[in-house]
């Protein structure tokens, strides 16, 4: 799971019930299960009229932000629909709810399986959403146009059984989502310096902190890394990828050309980057804590402007940098590098994967109105309802100004600056991912954006610090500082960590083995002796051969193969 590395898949349920855990309509549907005019989606638009209430029970990841449908636009989709979700979240990526949802046969109405959307359909837990979508939900189909096949569970078994709210359809990302990032009193001070390699990340970082061996009379901290149970995906081993000319693809490497599969730390390209990593903590750069701390105590050394640099993800510092903002320390929050292992490397964090579909929104058999909730995820999907998910209420959380929707300065500063809080006083952003929805960048028919993400917007949210390092660096975003992916081609296979494996297969066995291999063999690694590293490195080669490495490549690349065919066919 991530994103832009493989476990962002996982916290967009963090995100998933930003659902985002971060819409092109042409013809609005103001009205709960209400087809455009002229509708072709027969009786879709029977039932608009039935808003009696109905609650629906759901369960998904977890979202702290959520408000129980109390908030303002929590309540007017009630209003609208007549539906109130009664949600239960995950505690946890060890969560056991799903399989004892199976075991019990009991399930909630809704679920957003994440993952584990395998076990439930092998457990016969989904129903299969085809004939709903044609019948009831034209937004649906209108959204997912063009990618209704990568709806589809397999080559072998064609139902829809996930609506995917892994991302807007034609998604533009506007900004670049995390990796190498550093301070941005660190590159004021050191006069906006080149950085554009590891040995130029690590010169910044020794350099400042010599310079600042204390901040606010704490010991300064170079790098820290958030290797906290699966956070290790994103912080630890996902950034070798990119840092050897690669866009993450969960724990694979897929050749371009013969989608050959492979765990991607097999490649010789990654060892070296995580030698890196080990002289980085063999001169004392390195947080001595990052393999034992928790992620609050990560976000708490974030929040006390004491780290200069980190490896992560936006989505998971975001805590610590709301801190540092709300506290006026907008200098020590954080930019975004294209750092790589040599100047030779380009990143490829913006290289297009398409549509990816996937991980989603699923009604299970326990559901007993399965058309209404179908309905209602489809005005979930209409032009009103992602206007009002992303922008919130017209009057109080944004104006319409010479036709231009407008956010006022004061809810702009509570959006940024005390997110969370914002996010559950409002409702806005919890109830876009029950559902399809356009990306970053799509216009309505007002020729507004569905979402408010553009560069205009980005740029207005960076503080003070952020826009002058930018300006020297003569770029209006973090992205503009990355390789733009029309320099890359495009993934036929979208992202193989969205490709699931069959639950209790061989391959799913031995990559479950080969992952608790990986969690103890790359920490050791990091931490040995210099002189060490290349024995705990084969040991680790050759623990993940006894293992079944190979054998699971090759099973992988089946899968990926079979992926490419179903999309592409």
């Amino acid at each position: 799971m991530k994103k832009p590395f493989r476990m962002a898949a996982s916290l967009v349920l963090a995100g998933v019930m930003t659902f985002t855990a971060v819409g092109c309509s042409k013809t609005p549907a103001s009205d709960v299960g209400q087809a455009p005019a002229q509708s072709a989606a027969g009786d879709a638009g029977k039932g608009a009229a039935d808003n009696k209430p109905i609650t629906l029970t759901g369960f998904s990841g977890n979202n702290a932000n959520w408000d129980d449908m109390q908030s303002e636009v929590g309540k007017i989709i009630q209003q609208k629909t007549g539906v109130s979700l009664k949600m239960e979240f995950s505690l946890s990526s060890t969560d056991q709810k799903i399989p004892l949802m199976i075991s019990s046969g009991q399930y909630p109405d809704l679920i957003l399986p994440s993952g584990d959307a395998g076990k439930l359909v092998d457990a016969g837990a989904l129903i299969d959403l085809t004939d709903l979508i044609d019948k009831y939900a034209p937004n649906l189909k209108k959204i997912y146009g063009p990618y209704m096949k990568r709806l589809r569970w397999s080559n072998d078994d064609h139902a829809i059984y996930v609506l995917p709210t892994l991302g807007g359809v034609d998604q533009t990302d506007f900004d670049a989502g995390g990796i190498f990032a550093l301070q941005h009193a660190v590159v004021k001070e050191l006069g906006y310096p080149k950085i554009r390699t590891l040995q130029d990340y690590e010169n910044v970082i020794k350099t400042y902190k010599d310079k600042h061996p204390t901040i606010d009379g704490k010991p300064t901290i170079g790098l820290s890394l958030n290797a906290d149970d699966w956070r290790i995906l994103i912080s630890v081993t996902n950034p070798a990828v990119y840092a050897t000319g690669l866009q993450d693809d969960g724990e694979f490497y897929i050749d371009p050309k013969t989608y050959q599969a492979s765990l991607h730390y097999l490649r010789p390209e990654e060892k070296e980057y995580f030698r890196w990593l080990n002289h980085m903590n063999d001169i004392g750069l390195m947080d001595p804590e990052s393999f034992v701390q928790k992620f609050d105590q990560y976000n708490a050394k974030i929040a006390s402007g004491r780290v200069l640099g980190l490896i992560d993800a936006w989505w998971d510092i975001g805590g610590g940098v709301d801190a540092l903002n709300k506290d006026g320390k907008s200098d020590r929050t954080y930019g975004f590098y294209p750092v790589t292992m040599n100047e030779n490397i380009k990143d490829h964090s913006f290289q297009d994967r398409g549509y990816l579909a996937g991980w989603g929104t699923a009604i299970t058999k326990s559901n007993k109105d399965p058309v209404r909730t179908i309905k209602f995820l489809d005005w979930l999907a209409s032009d009103e309802a992602q206007v009002l998910n992303n922008w919130g209420v017209e009057g109080v959380d944004y104006k319409v100004e010479n036709g231009k929707r407008v956010i006022p300065p004061d809810q702009l500063e509570r959006r940024t600056k005390d997110t969370a809080n914002w996010q559950k006083a409002t409702g806005i952003g919890n109830y876009g991912g029950f559902s399809a929805r356009w990306g970053d960048g799509v216009t309505d028919p007002t020729g507004n954006t569905y979402t408010t993400n553009n560069v205009e917007q980005i740029v207005q949210k960076y503080p003070d610090a952020a826009k002058d390092v930018l300006s020297h660096y003569n770029a209006k975003t973090w992205k503009d500082l990355f390789p733009k992916k029309e320099e890359f081609p495009v993934k036929p296979w979208g992202a193989a960590w969205n490709i699931p494996m069959p639950t209790g297969s061989d391959a799913d066995v031995i990559f479950q083995k080969c992952e608790e291999i990986m969690k103890k063999r790359v920490p050791e690694a990091i931490l040995a002796k210099p002189d060490q590293f290349d024995t705990v490195w084969q040991n680790f080669m050759n623990d993940l051969d006894k293992a079944g490495a190979k054998k699971l490549g090759e099973m992988y690349t089946k899968l990926v193969q079979d992926r490419v065919k179903l999309w592409n066919e």
